[in-house]
């Protein structure tokens, strides 16, 4: 569902000043990895994790750890007790409407529209990076465009708040373009590939798999968001818990990070295992998914905790992000940047890194 800047702003603010409460609703080969992971899952079952009676995630279809901790089934192996509902969304903004409405407890969502729902007020915390984002994510157009400064008149596609908008707004400003300079079209991944192969649009700024789908048609690839990063606009995929679920259940979302950190182990370890689990979820096979993962950065429970992450530079880059996204008029107003510390919470991680 497309959504216009203002209608979607209005709809998230008015859902987090009305909403109450949080809703609920949708094998490895034996290595340490999985030895290490199946014992910390039966450590939680006889603990009971703190676990409510169900769990409902909002994920997306992004060659990440999350297709992998879904595929293999290890938070129904984690909550034994517990319904593991696995609701899927196509893009950020979406799943930001969602806990804004209290219709989800866990969920996936860039930067960009993690850092527009906290600068509407939306009470979540950040307790997981499931990447970095860096070549997974590109601006890819027809053969005749060959720098950004060209996408001056031409139809170019990217979901509305999404860290591929944020990535292509910097983009067009630093060629001297204003927004209005270049016709952005509001769609969702699978639609930008629809419409790039009827030749509806000259470009896309998307991710993968769809990315890959649209340079296998002839796009070309003018700019990655490892050079935006390069250039100060660093993006992430980041997990959203609910301030209520967080507060309520922390032994479960402690539990469900150390899962993702097993994830993150064999998307390091064993790229060729997790490639396999990764591509089942995205009907892909493993060959067409090992370089999209190639494309992200994926980092380990203990490395987020510290400093250069949830410890510290991730609420600078939302804060950043809040002050880019309000100075090309995307968003009205940015909140104090310590709300933007407050919502990164990297207990979680210490915890499982623990």
């Amino acid at each position: 569902m497309k959504h216009s800047l203002r209608a979607l702003l209005a709809l998230i603010l008015l859902a987090a000043l009305t909403a109450a409460g949080c809703g609920g609703s949708d094998d490895d080969d034996g290595d340490a990895t999985a030895a290490s992971g199946t014992a910390a899952a039966t450590q939680a079952a006889d603990e009971g994790a703190g676990a409510p009676e169900k769990i409902t995630i909002a994920y997306q279809a992004i060659p990440n750890g999350d297709l992998i901790v879904k595929h293999e089934g290890w938070l129904e192996e984690a909550f034994p007790e517990t319904e593991i509902e696995w609701k899927i969304f196509d893009s950020g903004g979406s799943v930001i409407e969602a806990v804004a409405a209290n219709s989800i407890d866990i969920g996936l969502a860039g930067s960009s529209p993690v850092s527009r729902g906290l600068s509407t007020g939306i009470a979540f915390q950040v307790p997981w990076i499931f990447d970095v984002i860096g070549e997974a994510e590109a601006l890819v157009v027809r053969d005749d465009i060959a720098s950004v400064a060209d996408l001056k008149g031409r139809k170019i596609a990217a979901p509305l708040a999404s860290t591929t908008h944020y990535s292509l707004l910097a983009a067009i400003e630093e060629a001297g373009l204003a927004p209005g300079d270049v016709d952005i079209i509001d769609a969702e991944p699978d639609e930008i590939y629809a419409a790039w192969s009827r030749g509806d649009i000259d470009g896309a700024y998307v991710w993968n798999p769809n990315l890959a789908r649209i340079v296998d048609e002839g796009g070309k690839i003018i700019l990655t968001s490892a050079e935006m990063a390069e250039k100060g606009k660093t993006t992430y995929d980041l997990a959203l818990v609910t301030d209520d679920f967080a507060n309520e259940y922390p032994d479960a979302v402690t539990e469900w990070v150390r899962q993702q950190d097993r994830a993150v182990a064999l998307l390091n370890d064993d790229p060729q295992a997790a490639a396999e689990a990764i591509a089942a979820e995205l009907n892909l096979t493993a060959e067409e998914v090992l370089p999209q993962i190639e494309g992200l950065i994926y980092l380990s429970a203990a490395e987020q905790a510290g400093p250069d992450y949830l410890g510290g530079k991730l609420a600078q880059d939302l804060f950043a992000t809040a002050e880019f996204n309000q100075q090309v008029g995307e968003i009205p107003e940015v909140r104090p940047e310590a709300d933007y510390a407050k919502a990164v919470n990297p207990t979680f991680a210490e915890q499982a890194a623990g």
